[in-house]
């Protein structure tokens, strides 16, 4: 079928036809473009979505149980996926979109060109036309004259009253018409011939073409639009592929959430390498009760002194259930006398072995103190920077991601050393090419940098090396029951920390242990009373580590002010903690080495 033969005359509606392919072309065009639009709003808030739920905190702050890094991947993978979203709205863009509207371009102005050719041949054949019915009509006017020409001759040649003059002009009038209505005859039939001609050429050559032409450009309207429409699904099949990694990667994250493993980080996490609390030492009260039983009756053994001794039982007691304040064991000695009465007022000194004393206090001068000052805790500032804040396992884990991140450092301040030297060679081999005295500076400060981050690692190392030691002799406590012990490695800080002083470690003999059968159930023996102190005020204990006092009361003195302003004192139920000095009236005993009165 062409439009050329069947539609030869509806060029109107065939005008009509191709005007409604264009703007049915330029409606789907418009679809693609609210489509694509869809893509990159989806896309756009699929990343406000990705980047709302990202963490923000720096990676070392992470958690890194598996279902957080699990959760993690499929934001990236959703990313991702945004991304390629982006990408089908961008395709549709650039190849479907921007394609129609250009091919919409080219089909106006071809149609334009072919609808002007139309008119163009139409307008011709009009004219054609008018010549051809002008003849005609001149034709048939020198007809009529010519036979009005020849009705007056007739009448005139058969009047016998009309001159012979008459008669000839009649004659040759006659002969004038029949000669100019020869020549319009002629004159017509060319015109008719002509106009024939051009009507056959009009209808069955011009027309036909332009038709022709005409359906060739909707026939490729047509295909261009299948083409489109291909297209249009073949953007968005191209990505499935990358679509479907990435779903992928979110079921593969699924897959690697492991309960086990979180569990095993948590441990890790929050671990504090303490050991658990042993058991409660039996408490005989009934030793003072005078046995009038057989010799044979089972009793219990008498503490040394025929006394026992609360303040021992009680603290040892008390400081397992403080889990972040065990302190490290420390040589036996003669129990701390019972607090004495303070008649009237005045205090007594109690009677205690003068050697023991100072060996204790000899031991508290040479031992190293990191308690940290509650004055700064009061102050919001609880974190100091040997982190002996924590407790010793997280300690030991912090110290050595610190030593590593201060390694690596380390490693790049020397890569850039070793670049400034490289360069600074070349300067003074080539200089024109740079002035070698410009780097020495640069060079200067990264020495600087390099020595300031190695005092660092080696002041960090230490710190490491401490809480290790201490781990270690902490382990070997228990297995080493049966060995007499040695000096203690360090001395809790109100937050449960620790200090060391490796060089007291075998500086005193060994001591016999009275209570070595005490050992296999607890670990740790409570500080000795260096002396007593009475509370001139009233002090409410509310930071970690502090202890309850009220005004006028009597406490143990078992750690002197390391010069924080705070002295370690003990009630006689055996709670231990730190009070203000200055709140309170401090008598050491009489034989301690270097004995002060604080008021």
């Amino acid at each position: 079928m062409s439009w050329g033969t069947d539609l030869w005359d509806q060029f109107e509606n065939l005008d009509k036809h191709s005007q409604w392919g264009i703007d049915f072309l330029e409606r789907y065009a418009k679809f693609v473009k609210e489509r694509l639009e869809i893509e990159q709003t989806y896309a756009k808030q699929l990343r406000s979505l990705v980047k709302k739920y990202c963490p923000k905190r720096s990676k070392e702050d992470e958690p890194r149980f598996t279902s957080c890094l699990s959760f993690y991947s499929i934001l990236n993978e959703l990313n991702d996926y945004a991304g390629q979203r982006e990408v089908v709205a961008e395709e549709m863009g650039h190849r479907v979109y921007g394609e129609l509207m250009r091919y919409s371009q080219d089909l106006k102005a071809e149609r334009k060109h072919h609808l002007q050719e139309g008119r163009k041949a139409q307008q011709y054949l009009d004219q054609c036309w008018k010549h051809m019915d002008n003849s005609k009509k001149k034709f048939e006017r020198e007809c009529k004259e010519a036979e009005k020409s020849q009705l007056i001759y007739e009448r005139l040649d058969n009047d016998i009253n009309a001159t012979k003059s008459e008669v000839e002009k009649a004659k040759s009038q006659l002969y004038l018409r029949q000669h100019m209505a020869e020549e319009s005859k002629n004159e017509y039939a060319a015109q008719l011939q002509n106009f024939n001609s051009e009507q056959w050429k009009h209808f069955n050559v011009a027309i036909p073409q332009i038709f022709k032409n005409l359906q060739d450009m909707d026939e490729r309207r047509t295909v261009k639009l299948g083409e489109m429409y291909r297209c249009f699904a073949e953007v968005e099949r191209r990505v499935i592929p990358i679509i479907s990694k990435c779903l992928e990667g979110m079921v593969t994250a699924a897959k690697n959430v492991n309960e086990r493993r979180d569990s095993g980080i948590v441990v890790e996490s929050f671990k504090s390498g303490f050991e658990p609390p042993g058991d409660f030492p039996f408490e005989d009260f009934s030793q003072n009760i005078q046995r009038t039983g057989s010799d044979g009756t089972i009793g219990t053994p008498k503490m040394e002194g025929g006394k026992p001794d609360p303040k021992h039982a009680v603290s040892r007691t008390k400081n397992k259930l403080w889990l972040f304040g065990k302190k490290p064991k420390i040589p036996p000695s003669i129990p701390p006398p019972s607090l004495p009465s303070f008649p009237s007022g005045h205090f007594q000194t109690p009677k205690f072995s003068t050697e023991r004393i100072a060996n204790h206090l000899s031991e508290m001068k040479n031992a190293k103190s990191k308690i940290p000052s509650f004055r700064t805790v009061k102050r919001g500032a609880p974190t100091l920077e040997d982190l002996s804040h924590l407790p010793p396992e997280q300690r030991r884990k912090k110290l050595q991601h610190r030593i590593d991140e201060l390694n690596k450092e380390l490693q790049k301040e020397m890569d850039q050393r070793d670049a400034l030297n490289k360069m600074k060679d070349v300067y003074e081999k080539n200089p024109q090419m740079g002035d070698p005295g410009s780097l020495q500076p640069k060079i200067s400060e990264t020495i600087c940098n390099m020595e300031k981050l190695r005092s660092e690692i080696h002041k960090n190392e230490s710190w490491l090396a401490e809480v290790e030691g201490k781990h270690g002799s902490r382990s070997e406590r228990r297995a080493s029951a049966d060995v007499n012990h040695h000096a203690p490695h360090g001395r809790e800080s109100p937050e449960g920390s620790y200090t060391d002083d490796h060089s007291q470690e075998h500086r005193s003999p060994p001591q016999p242990d009275p209570h070595e059968f005490d050992d296999e159930f607890d670990d740790d023996d409570p500080l000795p009373v260096i002396g007593h102190c009475k509370a001139l005020y009233s002090f409410d204990g509310s930071n970690e580590g502090t202890l309850v006092m009220k005004e006028n009361e009597v406490l143990y003195v078992i750690e002197e002010d390391k010069g924080d302003g705070w002295t370690r004192v003990r009630k006689q139920g055996g709670e231990e903690g730190y009070v203000p000095t200055s709140y309170v009236e401090i008598t050491l005993e009489k034989n301690s080495k270097g004995a002060v009165t604080y008021i």
